[in-house]
Protein backbone atom coordinates (compact mmCIF):
# COMPACT_ATOMS: atom_id res chain seq x y z
CA UNK A 1 0.00 0.00 0.00
CA UNK A 2 2.75 2.57 0.96
CA UNK A 3 4.00 2.09 -2.73
CA UNK A 4 0.33 2.95 -3.82
CA UNK A 5 0.45 5.99 -2.15
CA UNK A 6 4.30 6.77 -2.90
CA UNK A 7 2.64 6.27 -6.83
CA UNK A 8 0.25 8.90 -5.82
CA UNK A 9 2.13 11.02 -4.67
CA UNK A 10 4.32 11.53 -7.84
CA UNK A 11 1.84 11.57 -9.89
CA UNK A 12 0.63 14.89 -7.90
CA UNK A 13 3.72 16.55 -8.12
CA UNK A 14 4.18 15.14 -11.76
CA UNK A 15 6.87 12.61 -11.59
CA UNK A 16 4.48 9.88 -12.91
CA UNK A 17 1.50 9.43 -14.65
CA UNK A 18 -1.38 6.92 -14.61
CA UNK A 19 0.32 4.21 -16.79
CA UNK A 20 2.95 3.62 -13.86
CA UNK A 21 0.00 2.30 -11.67
CA UNK A 22 -0.91 -1.27 -12.12
CA UNK A 23 -3.81 -2.62 -14.10
CA UNK A 24 -5.60 -3.60 -11.84
CA UNK A 25 -9.62 -3.88 -10.61
CA UNK A 26 -8.87 -4.42 -7.20
CA UNK A 27 -6.46 -1.32 -7.00
CA UNK A 28 -9.43 0.69 -8.63
CA UNK A 29 -11.93 -0.65 -6.12
CA UNK A 30 -9.19 0.03 -3.09
CA UNK A 31 -8.87 3.62 -4.19
CA UNK A 32 -12.36 3.75 -4.91
CA UNK A 33 -12.97 3.10 -1.30
CA UNK A 34 -10.17 5.69 0.21
CA UNK A 35 -12.05 8.25 -2.54
CA UNK A 36 -15.07 7.65 -0.67
CA UNK A 37 -13.74 7.65 3.17
CA UNK A 38 -12.05 11.33 2.53
CA UNK A 39 -15.00 12.74 0.41
CA UNK A 40 -17.53 11.04 3.34
CA UNK A 41 -15.48 13.19 5.63
CA UNK A 42 -15.46 16.26 3.55
CA UNK A 43 -19.11 16.55 2.80
CA UNK A 44 -20.42 15.20 5.94
CA UNK A 45 -18.76 18.44 7.80
CA UNK A 46 -21.69 20.52 6.17
CA UNK A 47 -24.14 17.90 5.02
CA UNK A 48 -26.41 15.13 6.44
CA UNK A 49 -25.52 11.36 5.65
CA UNK A 50 -28.16 11.03 3.10
CA UNK A 51 -27.06 13.86 1.05
CA UNK A 52 -23.65 12.72 1.29
CA UNK A 53 -24.24 9.31 -0.54
CA UNK A 54 -26.42 10.83 -3.12
CA UNK A 55 -23.54 13.62 -3.82
CA UNK A 56 -20.81 10.95 -3.94
CA UNK A 57 -23.02 8.79 -6.25
CA UNK A 58 -23.36 11.21 -8.35
CA UNK A 59 -20.02 12.49 -8.26
CA UNK A 60 -18.60 8.99 -8.87
CA UNK A 61 -20.58 8.69 -12.13
CA UNK A 62 -19.91 11.45 -13.60
CA UNK A 63 -15.87 11.02 -13.15
CA UNK A 64 -16.72 7.55 -14.67
CA UNK A 65 -18.83 8.58 -17.85
CA UNK A 66 -16.09 11.53 -18.38
CA UNK A 67 -13.12 9.33 -18.54
CA UNK A 68 -14.44 6.25 -19.70
CA UNK A 69 -15.69 8.20 -22.60
CA UNK A 70 -12.62 10.52 -23.19
CA UNK A 71 -10.60 7.25 -23.10
CA UNK A 72 -13.66 5.70 -25.44
CA UNK A 73 -13.33 8.36 -28.01
CA UNK A 74 -9.73 8.15 -28.30
CA UNK A 75 -9.49 4.65 -28.71
CA UNK A 76 -7.46 4.24 -25.67
CA UNK A 77 -10.18 2.59 -23.40
CA UNK A 78 -7.59 0.08 -22.28
CA UNK A 79 -6.23 2.76 -19.59
CA UNK A 80 -9.78 2.82 -18.02
CA UNK A 81 -8.53 1.10 -15.03
CA UNK A 82 -5.22 3.18 -14.17
CA UNK A 83 -6.59 6.46 -15.36
CA UNK A 84 -9.94 5.91 -12.67
CA UNK A 85 -7.05 5.01 -10.37
CA UNK A 86 -4.99 7.91 -10.59
CA UNK A 87 -8.07 10.51 -10.64
CA UNK A 88 -9.56 8.70 -7.32
CA UNK A 89 -6.79 8.42 -5.82
CA UNK A 90 -5.14 11.78 -6.57
CA UNK A 91 -8.33 13.65 -5.90
CA UNK A 92 -8.36 11.34 -2.66
CA UNK A 93 -4.73 13.08 -1.31
CA UNK A 94 -5.25 16.44 -2.29
CA UNK A 95 -9.08 16.40 -0.52
CA UNK A 96 -7.50 14.61 2.32
CA UNK A 97 -5.03 18.10 2.58
CA UNK A 98 -7.85 20.03 2.07
CA UNK A 99 -9.95 18.51 4.94
CA UNK A 100 -8.34 21.90 7.59
CA UNK A 101 -9.19 24.20 5.46
CA UNK A 102 -12.97 23.54 4.88
CA UNK A 103 -13.41 22.71 8.66
CA UNK A 104 -11.75 25.59 9.24
CA UNK A 105 -14.21 27.72 6.97
CA UNK A 106 -16.65 26.39 8.12
CA UNK A 107 -15.97 26.91 11.54
CA UNK A 108 -15.87 30.81 9.91
CA UNK A 109 -12.19 31.02 10.89
CA UNK A 110 -9.33 31.37 8.80
CA UNK A 111 -9.59 34.30 6.62
CA UNK A 112 -7.16 34.87 3.59
CA UNK A 113 -4.66 32.57 4.52
CA UNK A 114 -7.27 29.69 4.68
CA UNK A 115 -8.60 31.42 1.05
CA UNK A 116 -5.17 31.25 -0.47
CA UNK A 117 -4.46 27.78 1.07
CA UNK A 118 -7.41 26.24 -0.56
CA UNK A 119 -7.53 28.08 -3.95
CA UNK A 120 -3.65 26.58 -4.30
CA UNK A 121 -5.55 23.71 -3.34
CA UNK A 122 -7.97 23.75 -6.27
CA UNK A 123 -5.23 24.89 -8.95
CA UNK A 124 -3.29 21.96 -8.02
CA UNK A 125 -6.17 19.77 -8.54
CA UNK A 126 -7.04 20.75 -11.48
CA UNK A 127 -3.08 20.81 -12.71
CA UNK A 128 -3.29 17.41 -11.56
CA UNK A 129 -6.02 16.28 -13.20
CA UNK A 130 -4.69 17.92 -17.07
CA UNK A 131 -1.66 15.70 -15.98
CA UNK A 132 -3.51 12.59 -16.26
CA UNK A 133 -5.19 13.50 -18.99
CA UNK A 134 -1.89 14.37 -20.77
CA UNK A 135 -0.31 10.92 -20.17
CA UNK A 136 -4.14 8.49 -20.67
CA UNK A 137 -4.50 10.64 -24.39
CA UNK A 138 -0.81 11.85 -25.13
CA UNK A 139 -1.82 15.08 -25.76
CA UNK A 140 0.17 18.18 -25.16
CA UNK A 141 -0.20 19.21 -21.59
CA UNK A 142 -2.34 22.68 -22.76
CA UNK A 143 -4.77 20.70 -24.71
CA UNK A 144 -5.07 18.42 -21.47
CA UNK A 145 -5.15 21.95 -19.51
CA UNK A 146 -8.04 22.91 -21.21
CA UNK A 147 -9.87 19.24 -21.03
CA UNK A 148 -9.58 19.27 -17.45
CA UNK A 149 -10.78 22.94 -16.65
CA UNK A 150 -13.96 21.97 -18.93
CA UNK A 151 -14.46 18.23 -16.66
CA UNK A 152 -14.02 20.50 -13.29
CA UNK A 153 -16.38 23.68 -14.27
CA UNK A 154 -19.36 21.09 -15.77
CA UNK A 155 -19.09 18.51 -12.75
CA UNK A 156 -19.25 21.92 -10.68
CA UNK A 157 -22.40 22.87 -13.00
CA UNK A 158 -23.79 19.29 -12.94
CA UNK A 159 -23.60 19.47 -8.90
CA UNK A 160 -24.70 22.68 -8.45
CA UNK A 161 -27.93 21.91 -10.73
CA UNK A 162 -28.89 18.51 -8.69
CA UNK A 163 -27.97 19.77 -5.31
CA UNK A 164 -28.39 23.64 -5.12
CA UNK A 165 -27.01 23.80 -1.58
CA UNK A 166 -23.57 23.46 -3.42
CA UNK A 167 -23.50 26.41 -5.23
CA UNK A 168 -24.33 28.09 -1.98
CA UNK A 169 -21.98 26.21 0.43
CA UNK A 170 -18.96 26.80 -1.93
Amino acid sequence: MFNIIKLLFDICLFKKGPQDLPHSRALLQLLFLLYIVVRVLMLSIHYDLLNVLLQLFVEFFLVAAFFWAMLYLSRKLGRFYQVMAAVLGTDALISFFALPGIATIELGQGGLAVLVVMLALIGWHWAVTGHIIRNALDQSLSFSLGVAFLYLIATYQVMSILFPEVAVAQ
